[in-house]
Formats: C-alpha cells, structure tokens, sequence
C-alpha cells in the first residue's frame, strides 16, 4: 500500500496493532461524539470552515519556518504528548525524539513516557522538547520531576488541566486494560522510590489543584508555563491573569469530557479572549495540510499531532514518524503556495471564510 496521507498511515497502524492496543490509542471518552468531532470540525460543523485563496502572488519560495516561545521550528506542526510510546514501538519515546529533532520541531514529552526522561534526551541531544506535566498529590514529587526536566534542558513545562479525574473511557474499561499494573513509569519515583526500586507504578493526579497553585510552580522553576487543555474565554482570560505564557486549547483527543466543543470550534473564543498577551496553540482532528493553515489563520501559533504520531511509530517508528511529519509538512507547503502565503506570518483570517450548513 502506497502511504501517501495521515490517514494511509491510520489505516495500517491499525492492522499492526492488537485491539486492546488500538483501542487504547483511538478511544475516546463517553459515546465518542468529541473525538469524531475533533476530525469533522476542520469539514463540516455548525460552521463551514473554507479557504479564501489569493493568486498572481509569487510563491516560487514558501518558507514554512515559524517560532514558539521565541525558538524556531521548521514548521508550525509539532508533537503534542502521548503516554506509553512503547505501546506502538519498542523504543518508544527515543525513537518519537529522534525524529522530532530530525524535523526541526518541538516534542511535548509525557509525564507517561514510558522511557526514562535521560534516555529520551540522549537519543536526541539537540531535540527541541517541552515537557507535560500531570500534577502529583505529592508535592515534592512535582518538585523533584520539574527541577529535573529543566536541568536536562526541557524548554518549557506544559501543564495538563483537564484531568482532574479520568475520562470514561469505554473501550478500555470493556478491554480490562489496567495500565497501572502492566506498565510500570520510569519517571514518577520519589527520591526514596528512585534507590528501592527501578520503576514507580502510574501514580494518582491532584484533583485538587487549582488556578491558586499555579503561583507555586513559578517558584521552583524558571521554565515558561503552558496550560493545556483550554476551551473557554473564561478559563483563557484566567490564564492571562494568572502570567502563563502560553494555551494549548485542547480537549484531550476527547477523551476527558465528551460533548465539548471540537478543538478547532473553541480556537476563535480563546484567541479572542487573550488579546494577544499570550501564545495560542491547537492539539486535536488535525489532519491535513489546510487544517494546519486553517488553525493557523484562526490565530493559533502552532499545532500538535497527538494520534498521527503514534500511528507513524507503530508503522515504522522513528522513520514512520519522521513520515507523517514529512508529509504534513509538504500538505501545508503546498496549502501555504495555494492560498498566497510565502511566510507563515501571511496567514491571517482573511483567507478563511465561514458558511452555515
């Protein structure tokens, strides 16, 4: 089979993969609606979303070159965080970091990585990575896992919001699949736990943390703050008031609270709400070139592909997912010339347009 879009690589992923592992991987929480709606936003909601290209432009040079947190990437497509890598790969997160660092862009790695943060740093030395951070009950052990993280030179710290508890995340349940015994965490030890013993189970996430609490990270790391999982103006004008420097709007791949809007719907909301103090970036249904331009022009920074990369992974790991973000890229080069864009800073929301159905 010729794989020649994100979808080729959905579909023989597919076959690669046990069922308990695809499910894992594809299921989203509840009946499914927000994760399918995640993918048909970009097409067809309540609003159509259509391009408006410009022509007689010279577009013979389209630099698809941009910056987030004021380093560069090749192009406004990243990695966002996925847990469990060796779910798809045996190498797991190294092989995901060395084809990140190949690309030129930024890898968000998962407080479940399932490699040690040490092997993913040394598998790719010059990686451009943020790291996600699930907040522990255990205070210290936040503490210790951050300090880590930005001596091993992670660029930013993205904090995950909307997991105050689990998602009910049918196929999983259905599937008896219990992470917490069959994957052991590499990262989550306390400094006790790090001599006794070489792996930490998953541990539990602090349902109590809070807009409050946001004050104690800045003081035990230099790091710039990223929230992710933003879907509200009310919740992005919390952030600005809060001084963190960036939003991932996001609502988990939909598999948190099912019945929010897709992640592309709340873009515009979001933007607006934060008046351009802080960086705006997009995780969720993108899947094409014009998807990418499309949450661009609606004022997102950057985008981050969640599933597309576990499916290169499982296909042909570090150069599976070197693949998907190789043929992104070219989509959203050719998108770029077919509207009129010679630089990333060109895309604006005059090139799209909106219809009702």
């Amino acid at each position: 089979m010729s794989v020649v879009c994100l979808t080729d690589f959905e579909a023989l992923a597919r076959e690669r993969l046990s069922k308990s592992t695809w499910d894992y991987i594809e299921g989203g929480a509840g009946e499914g609606f927000t994760r399918d709606d995640n993918i048909a936003a970009f097409k067809k909601s309540g609003l159509l979303i259509r391009l408006r290209p410009r022509y007689l432009k010279d577009v013979s040079q389209v630099d698809t070159r941009t910056t987030i947190q004021g380093e560069e990437i090749s192009a406004p497509i990243c990695i966002a965080p996925t847990g469990f890598h060796c779910l798809a790969w045996p190498d797991g997160e190294t092989s995901t970091a060395r084809a990140a660092q190949a690309a030129g862009i930024c890898y968000i790695t998962s407080t479940y990585a399932s490699c040690t943060l040490e092997d993913i740093v040394a598998a790719a030395p010059r990686g451009f990575r943020w790291f996600q951070l699930y907040v522990q009950p255990d205070r210290q052990l936040n503490k210790q896992l951050v300090q880590r993280v930005e001596s091993l030179g992670f660029r930013a710290l993205v904090i995950t919001v909307d997991v105050p508890k689990l998602g009910n995340r049918r196929h999983d349940i259905r599937n008896q699949l219990n992470l917490k015994t069959n994957l052991l965490l590499k990262d989550l030890r306390s400094p006790q736990e790090r001599n006794s013993m070489p792996y930490l189970q998953m541990s539990p996430i602090d349902s109590s943390f809070c807009w409050e609490d946001l004050s104690w990270f800045r003081t035990i790391t230099q790091l710039p703050i990223i929230l992710k999982g933003i879907l509200t103006k009310e919740d992005a004008e919390l952030a600005v008031k809060h001084n963190v420097q960036g939003i991932i709007v996001s609502n988990h791949g939909g598999r948190q609270l099912d019945d929010v809007p897709a992640s592309v719907d709340a873009l515009p909301e979001v933007v607006a709400a934060v008046k351009g103090k802080l960086e705006v970036y997009l995780d969720g249904g993108v899947r094409t070139g014009n998807d990418v331009l499309k949450a661009l022009a609606l004022g997102a920074k950057c985008v981050f592909l969640g599933r597309p990369v576990l499916w290169g992974l499982a296909c042909k790991g570090e150069h599976g997912v070197g693949e998907v973000l190789n043929i992104l890229k070219d989509e959203f080069h050719t998108s770029m010339a077919l509207t009129g864009c010679r630089s990333v800073a060109e895309i604006n929301q005059d090139l799209i347009q909106f219809s009702r159905l």
